[in-house]
């Protein structure tokens, strides 16, 4: 649904359908890591010296790193839930003003308008 008068995406919305991707991120980046976790255990291959292509430190650490970012941005959209829910969603952290509806459409869980981002 959206608003009427912007074509905005309710904010409840927006942040259930960014919450649901960043839930399936976390699903498919944990299975992930098991997965390069328990390959690296079963094989004896040294491929910390292979030219021809990518580690399973790299691999390990990239996805490790993916992992910890989907869930820092399932954190930001719990917090803009509870801003939603305290009636200061929508409201620059910083300088006080509102945020534009763009930007939240882009951005669900912005805390700082664009000037202030």
């Amino acid at each position: 649904m959206t608003h009427p008068q912007s074509g905005v995406a309710l904010p409840r919305e927006r942040i259930a359908a960014e919450r649901a991707d960043a839930t399936h991120r976390i699903e498919f980046l944990t299975a992930r890591l098991d997965e390069i976790i328990e390959g690296s255990h079963l094989t004896t291959d040294d491929d910390e010296h292979d030219p021809e292509g990518s580690t399973v430190a790299f691999e390990r650490a990239q996805t490790a790193s993916l992992l910890a970012e989907a869930r820092r941005d399932l954190d930001e959209l719990d917090a803009a839930e509870q801003r939603l829910d305290a009636g200061t969603y929508g409201v620059c952290e910083k300088c006080g003003r509102p945020i534009s509806n763009e930007r939240l459409d882009a951005l669900p869980a912005a805390r700082r308008c664009i000037d202030c981002a």
